[in-house]
């Protein structure tokens, strides 16, 4: 999961239909490491940069990997790796790939947990985890003493 922040101090959120819960959903841009065949060798930043760029057309100067861990370690193994994304710059329009139809939401920092919030209200499904990227927006240096 990319924690981004704009230069202009917005946070990028990413709008999309899934259809496992037959609804729209608000997430944080994400993506798989390691794919494909092109991307086998892949680490979470690398990943993080294809896929940031794919959904939202921002391009990180950085990537800084923040922490990995189980999203559901009764059922899955799924590991789950958040990454934080510095220095944006707009490289191209975003919105996905060919399977994907993406709406892209900058939204300011300040006003963020609000906004989600309000998305929830409106019958949206927000993922539970956009909060605890919020929280390490929030805590860039209780993190890096991790």
């Amino acid at each position: 999961m990319i924690i981004a922040v704009t230069d202009a101090d917005c946070v990028l959120f990413v709008e999309q239909y899934r259809p496992a819960l037959e609804c729209m959903t608000i997430e944080m841009p994400a993506g798989l490491v390691g794919d494909s065949l092109d991307h086998s060798a892949e680490s979470a930043t690398d990943a993080a940069g294809r896929e940031l760029v794919e959904e939202t057309g921002y391009a990180a100067a950085t990537i800084d990997f923040i922490m990995e861990g189980p999203t559901s370690a009764g059922m899955s193994n799924e590991i789950l790796a958040f990454v934080r994304a510095r220095k944006l710059t707009r490289v191209e329009s975003g919105g996905g790939d060919e399977t994907e139809d993406i709406t892209v939401h900058e939204v300011p920092r300040k006003d963020a947990a609000r906004w989600l919030v309000r998305k929830m209200t409106d019958g949206y499904s927000v993922d539970p985890k956009m909060f605890a990227g919020l929280f390490f927006l929030e805590h860039e240096d209780l993190m890096r003493q991790a």
